[in-house]
């Protein structure tokens, strides 16, 4: 615990602590804002701490950034938005060098990208590779744009040392003695500054109804926020080794509303036991997705590279699981559009579940797997009964009838219709280029899978 109890001299002490560091050297900051308690406090006291400082010594910038993975919980997403706006809107008035931000993951990396668009199975707490994707790379991306535009910056982070015997020793492990910053453990030219790292969750609380928020935000209400979720904030994770200790976003934390790795999502359950009722769709497709993740006939036999490999031992032992087939990620695409129609955001009536730049580049990932049919649009239409603005560069390669012919013949043949489908895409992808370098390579890649040869490799062996 900072004190028994926080009062306006100890706050003033630790902006006083706050300006020193701001001024004692021309890097700029990067702050992290989550939308949670911690996180609130840091930026509270930065703005703070700034608007203190004579107009002359605010020297450099101070960038406040938040991570949307587009896959958020959606009263948690809206406050950020609203918070972020206030924090500019006010921080413009009072002429402070705060700048704020939304970083998002590249699109090909988004949430329904990579599991309806790749085949991602939905994550788990052994495959949780959703967090680099989505969280990680985003913010690491925007650090690396300042470090490569100032030399070095400084990330302010709402860490503390007493959320976890795992996360202080983390934190311990980068600390250089007799020094305030930390390094990062992955970023070079980027250090982290931890202004409340000995607050304890009273000190947070106490700070955050004792003292008003500077842009005018209601602080009690962030504590209903944390009463009718029973949860915490999901951190915004800028470290691999801070995500390892953050466990996942979705255990009673502010996370993703689809997160699949623990059993039960407590902060949407929370918010819909106290009256956001309009939020059971989301909980009842994200259940469902858990559920299939191990159903029998959802998955690949093999990677998305094509190897197989086994888990277990002895008797135990068995082919492992890839992908979402192609047919189970257009099932899941129709149950996600039939949730978003029953979704009725009494917040936002334009809200929706995924993007119509997602549908876009899921459509063409869809093609590039063999989806010659070009289905997506189909389903859209069944289910939104309406269209989007579609590009039909990428039209269907053979119309159904030509499908059932082709693998009609792969079946009298004993050739893999996959396998033709794969060699075909690979001609089409590189037809009318004058040079067609990658081709062959392509073609290789197709033919030496494991899936194609492991079973003539076991029958081999019998």
């Amino acid at each position: 615990m900072l004190r028994n109890m926080l009062d306006s001299s100890h706050i003033q002490e630790r902006i006083l602590q706050i300006q020193e560091m701001y001024l004692s050297d021309s890097r700029p900051w990067v702050v992290g804002y989550s939308g949670g308690k911690d996180s609130t406090v840091v930026c509270q006291l930065v703005f703070q701490a700034l608007q203190q400082l004579p107009p002359e010594k605010r020297h450099k910038k101070v960038y406040i950034i938040s991570s949307d993975t587009l896959v958020e919980t959606p009263l948690i997403i809206a406050a950020i938005s609203k918070t972020l706006l206030k924090i500019q809107t006010t921080a413009l008035q009072l002429g402070l060098p705060i700048e704020t931000h939304k970083v998002r993951p590249e699109l090909k990396k988004t949430f329904w990208a990579s599991l309806i668009g790749k085949g991602y199975p939905s994550p788990r707490q052994k495959f949780r590779w959703c967090t680099d994707r989505m969280k990680i790379e985003p913010v690491n991306k925007f650090v690396l744009e300042k470090v490569s535009e100032f030399g070095e910056v400084i990330l302010v982070l709402g860490i503390r040392d007493s959320e976890s015997a795992t996360r202080a020793q983390v934190m311990s492990s980068h600390t250089v003695e007799g020094k305030t910053l930390m390094r990062h453990s992955t970023l070079n030219n980027a250090y982290i500054y931890a202004p409340i790292r000995d607050f304890d969750l009273q000190d947070v609380w106490d700070y955050l109804l004792d003292f008003e928020s500077p842009w005018g935000n209601d602080n009690n209400e962030l504590l209903e926020l944390y009463q009718n979720s029973q949860g915490g904030e999901c951190p915004l994770i800028v470290d691999k080794e801070i995500k390892e200790t953050a466990g996942s976003c979705g255990n009673s934390r502010f996370g993703c509303w689809v997160c699949t790795v623990v059993v039960q999502d407590k902060a949407v359950i929370g918010f819909i036991e106290s009256g956001e009722e309009w939020l059971q769709p989301l909980l009842n497709f994200r259940d469902w997705l858990s559920s299939i993740r191990d159903r029998e006939g959802s998955r690949q036999t093999h990677r998305r590279d094509g190897t197989v490999y086994f888990v277990g031992q002895g008797e135990n032992r068995r082919q492992g699981h890839g992908p979402f087939t192609l047919d189970t990620r257009k099932e899941i695409l129709q149950r996600l559009l039939e949730t978003q129609k029953k979704v009725k955001n009494p917040y936002d009536p334009d809200y929706k579940l995924i993007r119509d730049d997602e549908l876009k580049i899921i459509r063409h990932m869809w093609i590039e797997a063999g989806d010659w049919t070009d289905s997506l649009p189909k389903i859209y239409r069944e289910v939104m009964g309406e269209d989007l603005d579609w590009e039909y560069d990428d039209r269907p390669l053979f119309q159904q009838d030509q499908i059932t012919d082709l693998e009609l013949l792969c079946d009298e043949h004993d050739v893999s219709f996959d396998l033709i489908k794969m060699l075909i895409t690979a001609e089409k992808n590189y037809s009318g280029y004058k040079v067609r370098r990658g081709l062959m390579h392509d073609i290789e890649k197709a033919l030496n899978q494991d899936w194609l040869h492991y079973g003539k490799v076991e029958g081999f062996k019998e």
